[in-house]
């Protein structure tokens, strides 16, 4: 599935949240700019009077002072002693100090305005009543913006990375789908081969192949279906883990591969070795034989196209509670561009290839047994896929336990 879409909901998303938190930034700072500005004009308006012989400057100063303040926007009400308005500005309401009724609204309106900020006594003045300048009012949102755009972000990550997860799953189980039928498909088409042998005449048919040899090869057959339908089987669950036998696994891969590497168009060996002293792994012998084969498949894959060199199914520990295995090979190598995505389901170095086999492959060993799976590149030219198990001891039981519960 194309992850660009929602890639593109999501910049569209951010760049919405942040738009609007530079539009507001913008907003404030001009407001700043602009409450600069004016207490600019009023220390040159204070300045201007101080300075002038005219002796109606200082007076005509003063008011143009005042009124220049009155641009601020902050709401001011004054009260002299008797309780008696005399002054007002920037009230939310039309104000005429010569009407009563205007002035008994803005005696009322001094409550509100003590909720904000407390008044200040000025002798000689009376009670100054004011209220917050408009660049405030923007500052209350912010939080609101903030814990809005984050909650907006959130929900459009969340979405898309349940989406991901959704079609992420959806994508393994139909390649699993599709490998359960690669892996069924040879079996099963073994078996359609026998049945038609089978229904050839006796004495034709013993000129073929004897009945015993028949029965022989589709009890192989039934074999594989057995193991390939119990492999997907103990995939999708927490299978029980024993104590398992490095050198037997390792045998039985031997066992199983040997026979069927290619022998013509050039020539590929198979090399096995376990270190004396390895301990058994806590495993589920299944599962594990089914790794490693799919790391020797994939080897043998790299090898195909030149038909020759060699492959090496190796063991060792390092006598502290830990079991490496590895399997190395001589083929072209993996390109470093998806190397580090090797293991994703989709990705493949195999032309038609579905990008599973190696994804179960790390399921089995990192969320099933507790270990770990890498790659890398081996030097003198090829891959080798290493593997790190706990050894059969109490304590990694423990910590198999803890991994894998």
């Amino acid at each position: 599935m194309d992850r660009r879409p929602r890639l593109v909901a999501l910049a569209l998303v951010s760049l919405v949240v942040f738009g609007t938190f530079l539009l507001y930034t913008g907003r404030i700072v001009e407001e700043v700019r602009s409450e600069a500005e004016l207490h600019t004009r009023i220390y040159a308006l204070v300045q201007r009077g101080l300075l002038s012989l005219d002796p109606g400057a200082e007076l005509k100063a003063l008011l143009e002072v005042q009124a220049t303040l009155a641009e601020l926007g902050v709401p001011i009400v004054i009260v002299n002693a008797e309780g008696e308005l005399y002054a007002a500005a920037n009230l939310p309401f039309r104000f005429d100090i010569t009407d009563s009724t205007s002035r008994r609204r803005a005696l009322e309106y001094t409550r509100h305005l003590d909720r904000h900020n407390t008044p200040v006594s000025e002798p000689g003045v009376g009670t100054i009543h004011f209220g917050l300048p408009p660049v405030v009012a923007w500052l209350r949102w912010a939080p609101w913006l903030q814990v809005g755009a984050t909650v907006v972000l959130g929900a459009a990550v969340f979405v898309l990375m349940r989406a991901a997860v959704r079609a992420e799953r959806e994508r393994i189980w139909a390649a699993t789908a599709r490998e359960l039928a690669h892996q069924m498909a040879t079996p099963l088409s073994a078996l359609a081969g026998w049945a038609e042998v089978l229904r050839l005449a006796p004495g034709e048919r013993d000129l073929l192949i004897p009945v015993e040899r028949i029965a022989a090869e589709i009890a192989a057959d039934v074999e594989r279906l057995e193991r390939v339908s119990r492999r997907f089987e103990l995939i999708g669950q927490k299978p029980a883990l024993e104590v398992v036998p490095v050198s037997a696994v390792i045998r039985e891969i031997d066992g199983y591969i040997r026979p069927r590497l290619p022998t013509r168009g050039g020539e590929i060996k198979l090399r096995s070795r376990v270190r004396p002293g390895v301990p058994p792994v806590l495993a589920n012998r299944v599962l594990l034989v089914w790794a490693l084969e799919n790391l020797v498949k994939n080897s043998l894959d790299a090898l195909a196209g030149s038909g020759r060199g060699w492959i090496r199914i190796a063991a060792a520990h390092d006598g502290a509670g830990k079991v490496y295995l590895s399997v190395a090979d001589t083929g072209p190598g993996i390109d470093p561009a998806i190397r580090d995505r090797l293991f994703e389901p989709g990705v493949t170095t195999k032309p038609g290839g579905w990008g599973v086999g190696l994804a179960l492959t790390r399921r089995i060993i990192e969320e099933l047994h507790g270990g770990t799976i890498a790659v890398r590149a081996r030097r003198g030219g090829g891959t080798i896929f290493e593997i790190e198990l706990p050894a059969a001891t109490t304590e990694a039981a423990g910590e198999v336990a803890a991994k894998t519960s």
